[in-house]
C-alpha cells in the first residue's frame, strides 16, 4: 500500500497525544477520589461499578476511527492487477525449412507450435491475440481477436518450410496492431512474441521493423528455439548447420523495448509464453482506497460513540 499523500500522515501523531492526555485526567480523577473518599463511597452506593471492558471498548473504537480517518486523509492507495482494455498480442512464428531440426523434441516447429497453442491457453479471454505464421513470407495471418479457436486453427495448420523474411512477419504484424485504435485515438496497448530458430535470409531488415516497433510502443519478446547443435538436410541431401541467431533477437528485442529470451526446451518454451501472457493480459496499476479507509473509519465512530452514550445513559 502506498499514498498520495504521505505527509498528512503526521495528522496520525495526534492519537498518542490524546491518549496521554486521557490517561492524564483519569490519573487525576483517580487522585480526586482519594482526597474525597466520603463522596467516592456514595456513587459506588448509588451506581453498580462499571466492568472495565465496557469503558475500554468506545475508547478503542474511536481510536481505531481516529486511526482510520487519519489514514484516510493520506489517500492511501493499492496497486492491483487489472485487466488492459482493448490489448492485443500478435504471435509471429517462424515457419521456415530449419524449423525441422529436431534438436528441440520432437522437432523445432512441433515445439513452436505447442507452445503457442498453450500461450493461447493461458491468456484471459478479453485478450485480443493474433498469429502470423512465415517463411519466405508472410503465410497464414488471423487479425488480433477474442476468438481464440481460431487462432488455434492457424497454429495447428503451420507446416516447416521456405527461407526466413523476419522483417516482413514483424511488418505485417505491427500493421494489424497499428490498426486498432482505443477510444482516445491512440494505439490500443499491444505488443509482439516473436519465435524464430534462424538469421533472416529474404525480405526486409528486421532491425528496422523493431525501430518502427518502438515508434508505435509496441515492444516485441523475441525466443531463440534450437541449440547450436541443430542441424536438417538440404535440398540435395546435404547436412545444414542451423543454430539459431540470438544475436538478431536480442537486437530486435533491445530496440523495440521488449525482451529477448533463449531456450531449448518445448517446457521451457511453455513456460516463457504462459510468462509473457500472464504479463501481457494485464496491467499494474495504483488504485485509490480512501472511500474504504473512510467508511470503516465512520463505522468504528458510530460505534465507539453509540457504546459509550449507551451504558453511560444506564449509569445514569
Amino acid at each position: 500500500m502506498s499514498f498520495a499523500e504521505p505527509v498528512r500522515l503526521l495528522v496520525l501523531l495526534a492519537v498518542p497525544l490524546v491518549a496521554l492526555l486521557y490517561v492524564s485526567e483519569r490519573r487525576r480523577r483517580r487522585r480526586y477520589a482519594v482526597r474525597h473518599p466520603a463522596a467516592a463511597l456514595l456513587v459506588r452506593q448509588g451506581v453498580a461499578a462499571t466492568p472495565t471492558w465496557r469503558r475500554t471498548v468506545p475508547v478503542v473504537l474511536l481510536t481505531l476511527a481516529a486511526i482510520g480517518l487519519g489514514t484516510a486523509f493520506a489517500q492511501p492507495r493499492r496497486t492491483v492487477d487489472v485487466p488492459v482494455e482493448k490489448a492485443s498480442v500478435m504471435l509471429v512464428t517462424d515457419q521456415s525449412g530449419s524449423m525441422f531440426a529436431d534438436d528441440v523434441a520432437p522437432s523445432r516447429i512441433e515445439a513452436a507450435k505447442a507452445a503457442a497453442a498453450s500461450f493461447v491457453d493461458s491468456v484471459p479471454d478479453e485478450l485480443l491475440v493474433g498469429f502470423a505464421s512465415y517463411s519466405s513470407g508472410v503465410k497464414s495471418s488471423v487479425d488480433p481477436t477474442t476468438d481464440h479457436d481460431r487462432v488455434r486453427s492457424a497454429i495447428s495448420a503451420v507446416e516447416a518450410d521456405g527461407g526466413t523474411a523476419t522483417g516482413d512477419a514483424l511488418d505485417a504484424a505491427l500493421d494489424r496492431l497499428q490498426a486498432r485504435r482505443a477510444k482516445d485515438g491512440t494505439t490500443a496497448p499491444a505488443a509482439i512474441i516473436l519465435l524464430s530458430d534462424g538469421k533472416t535470409t529474404e525480405g526486409t531488415d528486421p532491425a528496422q521493423a523493431a525501430d518502427r516497433a518502438e515508434q508505435l510502443r509496441i515492444p516485441i519478446y523475441t525466443v531463440a528455439l534450437g541449440t547450436d547443435a541443430g542441424i536438417v538436410v538440404g535440398p540435395n541431401g546435404e547436412v545444414l548447420s542451423v543454430p539459431p541467431d540470438r544475436e538478431t533477437l536480442r537486437e530486435i528485442a533491445r530496440r523495440s523495448g521488449g525482451r529477448a529470451y533463449e531456450t531449448a526446451e518445448a517446457g521451457e518454451l511453455r513456460s516463457v509464453y504462459e510468462a509473457l501472457g500472464s504479463r501481457i493480459g494485464t496491467r499494474r496499476e495504483r488504485q485509490e482506497i480512501t472511500i474504504g479507509f473512510a467508511a470503516g473509519s465512520l463505522i468504528l465512530l458510530l460505534g465507539g460513540l453509540g457504546t459509550g452514550l449507551r451504558w453511560r445513559s444506564r449509569l445514569a
